[in-house]
């Protein structure tokens, strides 16, 4: 086989899964419940982040929590403070795709 095949999480329990993690990108599979999400951070690449299912609540830097739904693809430029949760009784499944890979 010349492809690698790389399988995502099912369900609906919380999940924060590295799929490819490698010297080209980060690929990272995260399903979150109503008030679950990531500790606030700053991100370490140029991070693309799409909604699958649910909707997103996100603030960068210091603007207020903007929300997104499924379909929608966010470019957050490097070094943005990021506050992502899950505020809706829905789960929220997202990818994201940190590019290039964050060195170290």
């Amino acid at each position: 086989m010349i492809e690698q095949v790389f399988r995502l999480a099912t369900g609906d329990e919380k999940t924060v899964k590295k799929v490819v993690f490698d010297d080209n990108i980060h690929y990272i599979h995260m399903i979150f419940n109503k008030n679950e999400g990531l500790p606030v951070h700053f991100s370490n690449s140029n991070v693309y982040m799409t909604v699958i299912r649910g909707r997103l609540s996100i603030g960068l830097d210091e603007q207020e929590i903007n929300e997104y739904g499924s379909g929608t693809l966010l470019k957050i430029p490097y070094r943005t403070k990021m506050n992502v949760k899950n505020l809706h009784d829905e789960q929220l499944e997202i990818i994201v795709v940190k590019a290039p890979a964050p060195k170290g």
